[in-house]
Protein backbone atom coordinates (compact mmCIF):
# COMPACT_ATOMS: atom_id res chain seq x y z
CA UNK A 1 0.00 0.00 0.00
CA UNK A 2 1.11 3.46 -0.65
CA UNK A 3 2.90 5.29 2.18
CA UNK A 4 1.17 8.22 1.55
CA UNK A 5 -2.21 6.48 2.13
CA UNK A 6 -1.26 4.73 4.85
CA UNK A 7 -0.49 8.38 6.75
CA UNK A 8 -3.93 9.65 5.82
CA UNK A 9 -6.07 6.66 7.45
CA UNK A 10 -3.53 7.41 11.40
CA UNK A 11 -5.12 9.18 13.79
CA UNK A 12 -2.69 12.69 14.27
CA UNK A 13 -2.18 13.29 17.99
CA UNK A 14 -3.65 16.89 19.13
CA UNK A 15 -0.72 19.52 18.27
CA UNK A 16 0.63 16.99 15.58
CA UNK A 17 -0.96 18.29 12.91
CA UNK A 18 1.46 20.78 11.49
CA UNK A 19 4.00 17.52 11.64
CA UNK A 20 1.75 14.96 9.52
CA UNK A 21 0.70 17.58 7.25
CA UNK A 22 4.43 19.00 6.63
CA UNK A 23 5.10 15.42 5.95
CA UNK A 24 2.66 15.27 3.43
CA UNK A 25 3.62 18.52 1.57
CA UNK A 26 7.31 17.26 1.43
CA UNK A 27 6.19 14.36 -0.50
CA UNK A 28 5.01 16.49 -3.46
CA UNK A 29 7.61 18.17 -6.01
CA UNK A 30 7.54 21.24 -5.89
CA UNK A 31 10.90 22.46 -7.43
CA UNK A 32 11.59 25.82 -8.70
CA UNK A 33 12.72 25.31 -10.90
CA UNK A 34 11.25 22.18 -11.62
CA UNK A 35 8.34 20.67 -11.01
CA UNK A 36 7.01 23.95 -9.22
CA UNK A 37 3.76 24.76 -7.48
CA UNK A 38 0.21 23.64 -8.68
CA UNK A 39 0.19 20.16 -7.07
CA UNK A 40 0.70 21.79 -3.56
CA UNK A 41 -1.77 24.88 -4.30
CA UNK A 42 -4.36 21.70 -5.38
CA UNK A 43 -3.80 19.80 -1.91
CA UNK A 44 -4.01 23.42 -0.37
CA UNK A 45 -7.31 24.26 -1.74
CA UNK A 46 -8.99 21.22 -0.58
CA UNK A 47 -7.49 21.29 2.45
CA UNK A 48 -9.18 24.68 3.05
CA UNK A 49 -12.70 24.10 1.22
CA UNK A 50 -12.98 20.61 3.80
CA UNK A 51 -12.65 22.68 7.08
CA UNK A 52 -14.84 25.71 5.49
CA UNK A 53 -17.41 22.91 4.64
CA UNK A 54 -17.87 22.05 8.16
CA UNK A 55 -19.37 26.00 9.14
CA UNK A 56 -22.60 27.07 9.23
CA UNK A 57 -23.25 27.42 5.24
CA UNK A 58 -23.81 31.22 6.62
CA UNK A 59 -20.46 31.70 7.44
CA UNK A 60 -18.79 29.55 5.31
CA UNK A 61 -20.01 31.72 2.14
CA UNK A 62 -18.28 34.56 4.03
CA UNK A 63 -14.83 32.83 3.60
CA UNK A 64 -13.08 33.45 0.52
CA UNK A 65 -10.62 31.31 -1.39
CA UNK A 66 -9.54 33.52 -4.37
CA UNK A 67 -6.80 32.58 -6.61
CA UNK A 68 -4.02 34.16 -8.85
CA UNK A 69 -1.96 33.28 -11.79
CA UNK A 70 1.29 35.06 -10.93
CA UNK A 71 3.19 33.70 -13.82
CA UNK A 72 2.25 31.29 -16.93
CA UNK A 73 1.03 28.50 -15.16
CA UNK A 74 2.00 28.69 -11.90
CA UNK A 75 -1.24 30.10 -9.12
CA UNK A 76 -1.50 31.81 -5.70
CA UNK A 77 -4.18 31.08 -3.58
CA UNK A 78 -5.35 33.34 -1.31
CA UNK A 79 -8.07 32.59 1.89
CA UNK A 80 -9.64 35.31 3.87
CA UNK A 81 -11.90 35.58 6.57
CA UNK A 82 -13.61 38.46 7.28
CA UNK A 83 -13.94 40.80 10.28
CA UNK A 84 -17.63 40.82 11.77
CA UNK A 85 -19.44 44.01 12.34
CA UNK A 86 -21.05 44.74 15.40
CA UNK A 87 -24.36 45.61 15.91
CA UNK A 88 -24.78 49.50 15.94
CA UNK A 89 -21.36 50.28 13.61
CA UNK A 90 -22.75 50.51 10.27
CA UNK A 91 -22.01 54.02 9.15
CA UNK A 92 -20.05 54.76 11.85
CA UNK A 93 -16.28 55.37 12.34
CA UNK A 94 -15.31 52.12 13.45
CA UNK A 95 -17.35 50.81 10.82
CA UNK A 96 -15.08 52.79 7.97
CA UNK A 97 -11.80 52.31 9.74
CA UNK A 98 -11.33 48.21 10.46
CA UNK A 99 -8.69 46.97 12.33
CA UNK A 100 -5.56 46.03 10.32
CA UNK A 101 -5.87 42.38 8.63
CA UNK A 102 -3.57 39.61 10.38
CA UNK A 103 -2.05 38.09 7.12
CA UNK A 104 -0.03 34.60 7.26
CA UNK A 105 1.84 34.35 4.20
CA UNK A 106 3.87 31.48 2.82
CA UNK A 107 5.41 30.38 -0.58
CA UNK A 108 4.90 26.96 -2.19
CA UNK A 109 7.98 26.46 -3.45
CA UNK A 110 11.42 24.86 -2.92
CA UNK A 111 14.92 24.71 -4.45
CA UNK A 112 15.65 22.25 -7.20
CA UNK A 113 16.08 18.75 -5.21
CA UNK A 114 19.83 19.10 -5.61
CA UNK A 115 22.14 16.72 -5.38
CA UNK A 116 24.20 15.09 -2.43
CA UNK A 117 21.64 13.32 -0.32
CA UNK A 118 22.64 10.50 1.79
CA UNK A 119 21.38 7.03 -0.17
CA UNK A 120 18.74 6.06 2.70
CA UNK A 121 17.02 9.55 2.42
CA UNK A 122 15.10 10.38 -0.95
CA UNK A 123 14.57 14.10 -1.20
CA UNK A 124 10.45 13.68 -1.65
CA UNK A 125 10.60 10.75 1.42
CA UNK A 126 9.46 12.62 4.12
CA UNK A 127 11.27 10.36 6.01
CA UNK A 128 11.27 10.74 9.74
CA UNK A 129 13.96 9.65 11.86
CA UNK A 130 15.49 10.86 15.46
CA UNK A 131 12.24 12.75 15.78
CA UNK A 132 12.91 14.92 12.41
CA UNK A 133 11.40 14.96 9.33
CA UNK A 134 13.53 15.05 5.92
CA UNK A 135 12.95 16.02 2.95
CA UNK A 136 13.27 19.00 0.43
CA UNK A 137 11.22 21.96 1.92
CA UNK A 138 11.14 20.00 5.03
CA UNK A 139 13.11 23.43 6.29
CA UNK A 140 12.37 25.75 3.69
CA UNK A 141 9.11 26.91 4.38
CA UNK A 142 6.62 23.28 3.94
CA UNK A 143 6.50 23.23 7.79
CA UNK A 144 5.82 26.98 8.32
CA UNK A 145 3.07 26.73 5.72
CA UNK A 146 1.50 23.66 7.62
CA UNK A 147 1.89 25.53 10.73
CA UNK A 148 0.08 28.54 9.20
CA UNK A 149 -2.31 26.11 7.38
CA UNK A 150 -3.26 24.59 10.60
CA UNK A 151 -3.40 27.61 12.53
CA UNK A 152 -6.03 28.84 9.96
CA UNK A 153 -7.96 25.76 10.27
CA UNK A 154 -8.49 26.27 14.43
CA UNK A 155 -9.35 29.77 13.29
CA UNK A 156 -12.53 28.38 11.70
CA UNK A 157 -12.84 25.81 14.12
CA UNK A 158 -13.58 28.67 16.40
CA UNK A 159 -15.56 30.64 14.12
CA UNK A 160 -17.83 27.30 13.82
CA UNK A 161 -17.96 27.36 17.52
CA UNK A 162 -18.44 30.49 18.68
CA UNK A 163 -21.02 30.97 15.34
CA UNK A 164 -19.35 34.51 15.05
CA UNK A 165 -16.64 35.63 12.85
CA UNK A 166 -13.47 37.60 13.91
CA UNK A 167 -12.66 41.13 15.16
CA UNK A 168 -10.21 41.40 12.87
CA UNK A 169 -10.00 39.74 9.53
CA UNK A 170 -7.43 37.19 8.83
CA UNK A 171 -5.78 36.05 5.51
CA UNK A 172 -3.56 32.99 4.15
CA UNK A 173 -1.72 33.65 1.35
CA UNK A 174 0.57 31.24 -0.44
CA UNK A 175 2.83 32.40 -3.15
CA UNK A 176 5.24 31.28 -6.30
CA UNK A 177 8.26 32.05 -7.08
CA UNK A 178 10.21 33.06 -3.55
CA UNK A 179 13.10 31.02 -4.39
CA UNK A 180 13.69 32.47 -7.64
CA UNK A 181 12.79 36.44 -8.46
CA UNK A 182 10.26 37.09 -5.80
CA UNK A 183 7.34 37.60 -8.84
CA UNK A 184 4.76 35.89 -6.84
CA UNK A 185 4.58 38.39 -4.06
CA UNK A 186 4.81 41.40 -6.33
CA UNK A 187 1.82 39.83 -7.93
CA UNK A 188 0.01 39.44 -5.17
CA UNK A 189 1.33 43.27 -3.77
CA UNK A 190 -0.08 44.51 -7.69
CA UNK A 191 -3.31 42.53 -7.16
CA UNK A 192 -3.94 44.41 -3.74
CA UNK A 193 -4.13 41.26 -2.12
CA UNK A 194 -1.41 42.81 0.58
CA UNK A 195 -0.48 46.17 1.10
CA UNK A 196 0.75 48.81 3.74
CA UNK A 197 -1.90 48.65 6.49
CA UNK A 198 -1.89 44.44 6.93
CA UNK A 199 -0.13 42.71 10.21
CA UNK A 200 2.22 40.65 7.85
CA UNK A 201 3.73 37.30 8.97
CA UNK A 202 5.94 34.98 6.92
CA UNK A 203 6.54 31.44 8.29
CA UNK A 204 10.58 31.22 7.51
CA UNK A 205 12.57 29.36 9.24
CA UNK A 206 13.93 31.69 11.85
CA UNK A 207 15.80 29.58 14.90
CA UNK A 208 12.77 30.04 17.09
CA UNK A 209 13.32 34.38 16.70
CA UNK A 210 11.22 36.96 15.74
CA UNK A 211 13.07 38.34 12.82
CA UNK A 212 12.38 42.02 11.53
CA UNK A 213 15.09 43.54 9.79
CA UNK A 214 16.55 42.28 5.90
CA UNK A 215 19.76 43.24 4.71
CA UNK A 216 19.29 44.97 1.26
CA UNK A 217 19.78 42.94 -2.12
CA UNK A 218 21.50 44.50 -4.92
CA UNK A 219 22.44 42.30 -7.80
CA UNK A 220 24.79 44.06 -10.56
CA UNK A 221 25.68 42.19 -14.46
CA UNK A 222 29.02 43.57 -14.95
CA UNK A 223 30.79 42.65 -18.41
CA UNK A 224 34.13 43.67 -19.53
CA UNK A 225 34.86 44.19 -22.71
CA UNK A 226 38.20 43.32 -24.41
CA UNK A 227 40.74 43.32 -28.29
CA UNK A 228 41.24 39.51 -28.73
CA UNK A 229 45.23 39.16 -29.97
CA UNK A 230 47.62 36.08 -29.59
CA UNK A 231 48.92 35.52 -26.10
CA UNK A 232 52.45 35.97 -27.24
CA UNK A 233 51.57 39.65 -28.57
CA UNK A 234 49.61 40.52 -25.63
CA UNK A 235 50.22 44.22 -26.06
CA UNK A 236 48.20 43.37 -29.24
CA UNK A 237 45.05 43.26 -27.41
CA UNK A 238 43.73 44.04 -24.74
CA UNK A 239 43.06 41.81 -22.03
CA UNK A 240 39.32 41.39 -20.63
CA UNK A 241 39.96 39.18 -17.60
CA UNK A 242 42.59 41.07 -16.25
CA UNK A 243 40.67 44.43 -16.36
CA UNK A 244 37.15 42.30 -14.24
CA UNK A 245 40.32 41.21 -11.64
CA UNK A 246 41.08 44.87 -11.62
CA UNK A 247 37.07 45.46 -10.61
CA UNK A 248 36.48 42.97 -8.77
CA UNK A 249 39.01 43.90 -5.93
CA UNK A 250 38.00 47.41 -6.20
CA UNK A 251 34.49 46.32 -5.35
CA UNK A 252 35.07 43.95 -2.99
CA UNK A 253 37.45 46.81 -1.08
CA UNK A 254 35.36 49.60 -1.29
CA UNK A 255 31.84 47.40 -0.15
CA UNK A 256 34.00 45.99 2.78
CA UNK A 257 34.83 49.89 3.74
CA UNK A 258 31.19 50.43 3.92
CA UNK A 259 29.68 51.96 7.82
CA UNK A 260 28.96 48.60 9.92
CA UNK A 261 24.88 48.95 10.96
CA UNK A 262 24.03 48.62 14.36
CA UNK A 263 21.90 45.41 13.90
CA UNK A 264 22.12 44.60 10.89
CA UNK A 265 25.89 44.23 10.70
CA UNK A 266 28.08 44.78 7.30
CA UNK A 267 27.40 44.84 3.80
CA UNK A 268 28.84 42.08 2.16
CA UNK A 269 29.29 41.19 -1.74
CA UNK A 270 29.96 37.68 -3.50
CA UNK A 271 30.89 37.21 -7.30
CA UNK A 272 28.76 34.51 -7.40
CA UNK A 273 29.27 33.39 -11.41
CA UNK A 274 32.29 34.34 -13.65
CA UNK A 275 32.94 33.91 -16.95
CA UNK A 276 35.00 34.82 -19.86
CA UNK A 277 37.88 33.91 -22.50
CA UNK A 278 37.77 31.22 -25.39
CA UNK A 279 41.44 29.31 -25.26
CA UNK A 280 44.54 30.18 -22.82
CA UNK A 281 46.56 31.10 -25.64
CA UNK A 282 43.89 33.76 -26.85
CA UNK A 283 43.86 37.06 -24.70
CA UNK A 284 40.00 37.47 -23.92
CA UNK A 285 38.24 39.94 -25.52
CA UNK A 286 35.16 39.35 -22.75
CA UNK A 287 34.72 38.40 -19.31
CA UNK A 288 31.15 38.92 -17.44
CA UNK A 289 30.57 38.29 -13.85
CA UNK A 290 27.43 38.24 -11.47
CA UNK A 291 27.53 39.94 -7.97
CA UNK A 292 25.25 39.70 -4.93
CA UNK A 293 25.41 42.64 -2.81
CA UNK A 294 23.46 42.84 0.57
CA UNK A 295 23.36 46.09 2.02
CA UNK A 296 22.64 47.84 5.12
CA UNK A 297 22.40 51.74 5.66
CA UNK A 298 23.48 53.92 4.96
CA UNK A 299 24.71 52.25 2.18
CA UNK A 300 22.32 51.12 -1.25
CA UNK A 301 22.34 50.72 -4.28
CA UNK A 302 22.52 53.74 -5.47
CA UNK A 303 26.05 53.84 -3.10
CA UNK A 304 26.76 50.83 -5.01
CA UNK A 305 26.37 52.06 -8.19
CA UNK A 306 28.44 54.68 -7.56
CA UNK A 307 31.04 52.43 -6.60
CA UNK A 308 30.77 50.08 -9.13
CA UNK A 309 31.05 52.77 -11.60
CA UNK A 310 33.91 53.91 -10.31
CA UNK A 311 35.64 50.41 -10.19
CA UNK A 312 35.12 49.76 -14.23
CA UNK A 313 36.67 53.44 -14.72
CA UNK A 314 39.96 52.24 -12.62
CA UNK A 315 39.68 48.82 -14.39
CA UNK A 316 39.83 50.25 -18.09
CA UNK A 317 42.92 52.71 -16.71
CA UNK A 318 44.64 49.81 -15.01
CA UNK A 319 44.03 47.95 -18.93
CA UNK A 320 43.60 50.05 -21.77
CA UNK A 321 41.73 49.39 -24.28
CA UNK A 322 38.78 47.61 -22.53
CA UNK A 323 35.18 48.43 -22.10
CA UNK A 324 33.13 47.97 -19.04
CA UNK A 325 29.45 48.04 -18.64
CA UNK A 326 26.72 47.10 -16.10
CA UNK A 327 23.19 46.06 -15.11
CA UNK A 328 21.78 46.21 -12.37
CA UNK A 329 19.38 42.99 -11.79
CA UNK A 330 17.90 43.17 -8.52
CA UNK A 331 17.20 46.25 -6.36
CA UNK A 332 15.61 44.86 -2.85
CA UNK A 333 16.39 47.81 0.02
CA UNK A 334 17.05 47.20 3.53
CA UNK A 335 14.20 46.65 6.25
CA UNK A 336 14.79 48.21 9.36
CA UNK A 337 13.45 47.06 12.70
CA UNK A 338 10.57 49.15 13.95
CA UNK A 339 10.39 48.49 17.85
CA UNK A 340 6.79 50.08 17.93
CA UNK A 341 5.50 47.42 15.63
CA UNK A 342 1.88 46.29 17.35
CA UNK A 343 2.81 43.01 15.68
CA UNK A 344 5.89 42.38 17.16
CA UNK A 345 4.01 43.09 20.63
CA UNK A 346 1.53 40.69 19.62
CA UNK A 347 4.04 38.38 18.60
CA UNK A 348 6.57 38.13 21.75
CA UNK A 349 2.89 38.21 23.64
CA UNK A 350 1.63 35.30 21.60
CA UNK A 351 5.34 33.07 22.18
CA UNK A 352 5.40 34.10 25.68
CA UNK A 353 1.91 33.03 26.57
CA UNK A 354 2.90 29.02 24.64
CA UNK A 355 6.51 29.36 25.87
CA UNK A 356 6.63 31.16 29.11
CA UNK A 357 9.05 33.50 28.19
CA UNK A 358 9.08 35.77 24.63
CA UNK A 359 11.02 35.07 21.70
CA UNK A 360 14.51 36.58 21.29
CA UNK A 361 14.43 39.03 17.97
CA UNK A 362 16.96 38.97 15.23
CA UNK A 363 17.10 39.55 11.86
CA UNK A 364 16.97 37.55 8.67
CA UNK A 365 19.74 37.33 6.88
CA UNK A 366 18.60 36.24 3.51
CA UNK A 367 15.21 38.50 2.00
CA UNK A 368 11.38 36.67 1.95
CA UNK A 369 8.49 37.69 0.41
CA UNK A 370 7.60 39.80 3.75
CA UNK A 371 10.59 42.20 3.22
CA UNK A 372 9.58 42.30 -0.50
CA UNK A 373 6.20 43.83 0.44
CA UNK A 374 8.23 46.20 3.42
CA UNK A 375 10.41 47.83 0.89
CA UNK A 376 7.37 47.83 -2.04
CA UNK A 377 4.79 49.83 0.69
CA UNK A 378 6.69 50.81 3.57
CA UNK A 379 4.67 48.56 5.63
CA UNK A 380 6.21 48.85 8.99
CA UNK A 381 4.36 45.44 10.43
CA UNK A 382 6.58 42.98 8.35
CA UNK A 383 8.39 40.05 9.92
CA UNK A 384 9.52 36.28 10.11
CA UNK A 385 9.00 33.45 12.44
CA UNK A 386 8.68 29.98 11.88
CA UNK A 387 9.98 26.54 12.28
CA UNK A 388 13.49 25.20 11.55
CA UNK A 389 17.24 26.62 11.01
CA UNK A 390 18.24 28.64 8.16
CA UNK A 391 21.42 26.77 8.38
CA UNK A 392 19.66 23.48 6.78
CA UNK A 393 17.51 25.38 3.94
CA UNK A 394 18.71 24.73 0.18
CA UNK A 395 21.13 21.73 1.48
CA UNK A 396 21.75 18.20 1.26
CA UNK A 397 19.67 15.98 3.72
CA UNK A 398 17.21 19.47 4.44
CA UNK A 399 15.31 18.77 8.15
CA UNK A 400 13.37 20.03 10.37
CA UNK A 401 12.59 18.84 14.13
CA UNK A 402 9.51 17.44 15.79
CA UNK A 403 9.49 19.88 18.43
CA UNK A 404 10.04 22.69 15.98
CA UNK A 405 7.09 22.06 14.07
CA UNK A 406 4.81 21.93 16.97
CA UNK A 407 6.52 25.30 18.35
CA UNK A 408 5.64 27.08 15.54
CA UNK A 409 2.14 25.48 15.31
CA UNK A 410 1.30 26.68 18.72
CA UNK A 411 2.85 30.03 18.14
CA UNK A 412 0.84 30.82 15.15
CA UNK A 413 -2.69 29.34 16.70
CA UNK A 414 -1.98 31.83 19.88
CA UNK A 415 -1.01 34.30 17.82
CA UNK A 416 -4.44 34.12 15.52
CA UNK A 417 -6.15 33.63 18.67
CA UNK A 418 -4.89 36.96 20.16
CA UNK A 419 -5.08 39.15 17.56
CA UNK A 420 -8.95 37.90 16.06
CA UNK A 421 -10.66 37.01 19.32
Amino acid sequence: MDERAIWQDTPTPAGDEAWELARRLVQIDSSDPGAYEAEVECLIKAWLRERIASLPPELAAKVRIDELEALPGRTELMLTIPARTAPGEVGTAAATAPLPRLVYICHMDTVTLGDGWDPDIAPLSGLIRDDRLYGRGSCDMKSGLASAMVACAHTLGRIAETGELPRRAFSLICTVDEEDFMRGVEAAIKAGWVGATDWVLDTEPTDAQIQVAHKGRTWFELTMQGVTAHASQPWKGADAIAAMAEAICRIRAAIEAQPEHAELGRSTVTFGQIEGGYRPYVVPDRSKVWIDMRLVPPCDTHAATRIVEQAIAEAEAAVPGTHGSYVITGDRPAIERDPASPLLAALLGATADVLGEPAEVGIFTGYTDTAVIAGKTGNRNCMSYGPGSLAQAHKPNEFVSHADIRRAQAVLTQLAGNCLW
